[in-house]
């Protein structure tokens, strides 16, 4: 079926089951960002492949709401599949909420695969629903019956991450867990989530794209933990280390069913951001219910001392590939056929050389020209552009080595470049350069620092319409909370700078039809001087990767910037060089020469 003929069956099934409004969120069953084939529902029922957006349609309308990283792509996406594009955030769209209201008649229902939506969002449409005295049906996969070549859920093997890349226990961190428990008051503790199992775990899978988990449930008690999974995803081995650390095994879907026979007498920890709305709803309800934050998404967000090392020595393999990768552009365009996408496999491929490399970390953005303008952009072999001189590239990727995790962007000046063009990548290597600089008291989070980064482009009455900085994970979500950058208050990414915090830094700007550039490099936060004024804070950066001398425009930097950014470069030669070719080396010791 193409777009309108699966928007038409669903609305057939609607009319059937007396659904009113049916949600298509962008989600497994724990809320990941990034979903294995089995739960695209949205992306199969709409057409539109980005990472993040929602489907709600009604007899009369159907529409996709998603943010500004994906304007562009979605509209493109969109055209001519009966699905209209709200673009989340823009004056005068209403947003998800608002258009379920409008639409839901008095008494009327609506409808969700309850697995799919988290328990905070399920609460807010308990209340959208409530104000038109309607139901919510939340036990209906809809999608599942007319997606009829739906692929399987991943039977991929899991394996277990050896203690010198985790450099911590599971004992440690369940007596860590457990210490957070008995503070809040509460008996068990529910997880959905699969970066905060697999972190407690110390597992890692091939379940979710990009993203090397597993699909699994978690229930910690005082002294015991369950561990809801498809069993035949464990080997010998890893069943054994599980059950040393005190791990008992149980079927994936038991989750449900061992959730509705809790006793009264327990007091849970949820989540309401990452445990869903059906397992919520089976909870029973003389049970109490504690909705705080995973005390693990903290936790995991602060990076030991090992955790640390290993990521420096796997920046430093990304850095020796990335380095590569552009000698090879700067030298190869215009002499052989590159592509969008062939440039994409040959950084897969040099980063594959420097050993144990898992996966890419994310979907590749690797944008030629006008196609830079679109943040999200993933090629495809419709839009495939080949690369020539007289344009910038953008290449926004990363990889997953078991030292950890990489993101990283650079665009690159093919040839000559017009001067505006220049103009804009100075600009942008000024915002990366201001923010990095930071120095700021214990307390202060990435809402107090975004005008670091923002003051360049506002200056010149220029913005980007995505956030500064995400953070990121040790092998596990690769946008990972509880910390971000950006000017917007959000609730969900403002939790305070805390020592051995990996965060990127990454502003850019987008001219539609013309160009995009963004520089990102990963920041390390660190404990700085103490004093009477309290604990100061800095940013580490540990990303190594030149920035392309022949787009800036240096007299644009000042003083202070040229000093940092020649430091900068000096880093990067020595720590990269050793893993070069005798001409790759020259050609870094030009990219680096101080400016």
């Amino acid at each position: 079926m193409i777009v309108p003929e699966r928007i038409n069956a669903l609305r057939q099934l609607m009319k059937e089951g007396n659904i009113d409004v049916y949600v298509v969120p962008t989600a497994d069953f724990h809320q990941s960002e990034y979903v294995g084939e089995h739960f695209k529902a949205r992306q199969w029922l709409t057409g539109f492949t980005g990472s993040a957006g929602t489907a709600v349609v009604t007899q009369e309308q159907a529409g996709l709401w998603t943010d500004g990283r994906y304007f562009l792509a979605a509209e493109k996406q969109l055209v001519g599949s009966t699905v209209d594009l709200f673009k989340m955030g823009e004056s005068g769209v209403p947003t998800i909420e608002q258009f379920i209201e409008t639409s839901l008649p008095e008494g009327g229902s609506l409808g969700f695969d309850g697995r799919s939506v988290s328990m905070g969002e399920g609460q807010l449409y308990e209340r959208v629903v409530s104000r038109k005295r309607g139901r919510i049906a939340y036990q209906q996969d809809l999608i599942d019956s007319i997606w009829k070549e739906r692929p399987p859920l991943s039977e991929e093997p899991a394996f277990m991450l050896d203690i010198k890349y985790a450099g911590e226990t599971v004992a440690s961190k369940l007596q860590r867990i457990r210490e957070k428990m008995l503070e809040v008051g509460t008996t068990k503790h529910i997880i959905t989530s699969l970066d905060d199992c697999c972190w407690l775990l110390n597992i890692r899978g091939n379940d979710i794209e990009f993203f090397p988990l597993v699909l699994c449930y978690c229930i910690i008690t005082l002294d015991q933990v369950d561990l809801f999974i498809n069993q035949a995803k464990l080997t010998e081995n890893v069943q054994a280390s599980l059950k040393q650390a005190g791990v008992n095994l149980r079927n994936y879907n038991d989750v449900y069913e061992v959730v509705t026979e809790l006793p009264a007498t327990d007091t849970v920890l949820v989540d309401p951001d990452r445990v869903n709305y059906a397992l919520l709803q089976s909870i029973p309800a003389d049970v109490a219910v504690i909705e705080k934050m995973n005390p693990s998404v903290v936790f995991k967000a602060m990076k030991n001392s090992i955790e640390i090392e290993n990521i420096k020595q796997a920046q430093i393999k990304d850095g020796i590939a990335h380095t590569k990768y552009m000698f090879w552009l700067k030298s190869q365009v215009g002499k052989e056929r590159i592509t969008e996408m062939s440039a994409a496999a040959k950084l897969e491929e040099l980063r594959i050389a420097q050993g144990d490399f898992i996966r890419q970390s994310f979907a590749p953005i690797t944008a030629f020209g006008e196609h830079g303008a679109i943040v999200h952009y993933s090629a495809t072999s419709e839009t495939n552009l080949e690369l020539a001189e007289g344009n910038l590239f953008l290449s926004d990727t990363g990889a997953g080595f078991l030292e950890g995790s990489t993101d990283i962007t650079r665009t690159i000046a093919l040839g000559e470049i017009p001067a505006f063009m220049k103009e804009h990548f100075t600009l942008t290597l000024k915002s990366n350069i201001q923010l990095s600089q930071a120095k700021f008291l214990y307390g202060a989070n990435g809402v107090n620092l975004d005008i670091l980064a923002r003051a360049p482009f506002w200056n010149h009455h220029l913005n980007y319409n995505h956030g500064t900085g995400h953070g990121v994970g040790y092998l596990l979500n690769i946008h990972e909370a509880p910390t971000g950058i950006r000017w917007q208050y959000r609730p969900s990414d403002s939790y305070p700078f805390e020592d051995g915090m990996v965060i990127t830094n990454e502003p850019g700007v987008y001219i539609a039809g013309s160009h995009g550039v963004r520089l990102e490099n990963e920041l390390l936060v660190r404990n700085g001087v103490e004093n009477e004024y309290g604990q100061f804070m800095y940013f580490e950066v540990i990303t190594f990767v030149p920035f392309d001398l022949d787009g800036i425009v240096s007299e644009m930097l000042t003083a202070d910037e040229k000093t940092w950014l020649n430091a900068y470069h000096q880093q990067v030669y020595d720590l990269i060089a050793p893993g070069l070719t005798q001409e790759e080396k020259e050609w870094l010791k030009e990219y680096t020469k101080e400016i």
